[in-house]
């Protein structure tokens, strides 16, 4: 995935070896990727290795017609990584989540802020929360657990929403609806993963975080931004 490749680059650049397990075979990373399917016992069986695992696998797209799809990977999956983890023993997780557990929050939610998501993503991310925080909960000083619940991600190689806002605004036919001062919540990929990175180094035994950069712009901003860029 987008976010699991940006950060494996990562880890290389600063020679910190990893493995990928995943559906199928990383482009980048070959040689590194384990073919794995979390949501079959069978196929994840005796496969999480190390000391740290970064669990970033999830059903997210919006043209899922079978809403069993998120709950076979984003609880399922979950529920097999766990019994995994504590097969081996693993000493740290931490767990992509996202804002959408929230649903349309009011803005500047922290993390205290209700859980009320209108999608079936935000809630099978939740309850794959609860799944982990009730592992922690049970191995006490031996486990840590840090969840994130990053806002839209973009960054080089993303081909998402934010791409095709890009894409639009850069041929023209972007068209504006409303006044433009609604404000869009945004997290870079070059700072997301960095702070993936640190959560590692942390002495805490679990941790919450929501993830934006700011400052939250609003589209007029944003665009204007976006055209001075692309020299339009």
């Amino acid at each position: 995935g987008f976010v699991g490749s940006n950060l494996c680059s990562y880890l290389r650049k600063i020679n910190i070896p990893f493995e990928i397990l995943d559906l199928k075979k990383s482009r980048r990373f070959p040689d590194e990727t384990r073919i794995v399917d979390i949501r079959k016992t069978s196929s994840i069986k005796n496969k999480i290795t190390g000391d740290i695992v970064f669990h970033l696998a999830a059903v997210h797209s919006d043209n899922i017609f079978n809403s069993n799809e998120y709950y076979k990977t984003n609880v399922e999956g979950t529920k097999n990584i766990i019994a995994e983890c504590e097969k081996k023993n693993i000493k740290r997780l931490i767990f992509t989540s996202s804002v959408a557990v929230y649903g349309f929050a009011d803005a500047e939610t922290n993390e205290d802020g209700p859980i009320k998501p209108f999608n079936e993503y935000g809630k099978t991310k939740f309850i794959a929360e609860e799944l982990l925080r009730c592992f922690h909960k049970k191995r006490k000083n031996k486990f840590s657990l840090t969840i994130i619940r990053p806002t839209v991600i973009f960054g080089e190689g993303n081909r998402g929403n934010v791409y095709n806002l890009f894409n639009q605004i850069a041929s023209g036919k972007f068209l504006m609806i409303g006044n433009g001062k609604n404000k869009k919540s945004l997290a870079y990929i070059g700072n997301f993963v960095p702070f993936l990175l640190k959560c590692i180094r942390s002495k805490s035994s679990y941790e919450l975080f929501n993830y934006v950069d700011k400052p939250d712009l609003d589209m007029n901003s944003f665009t204007l931004i976006v055209k001075k860029h692309l020299r339009l």
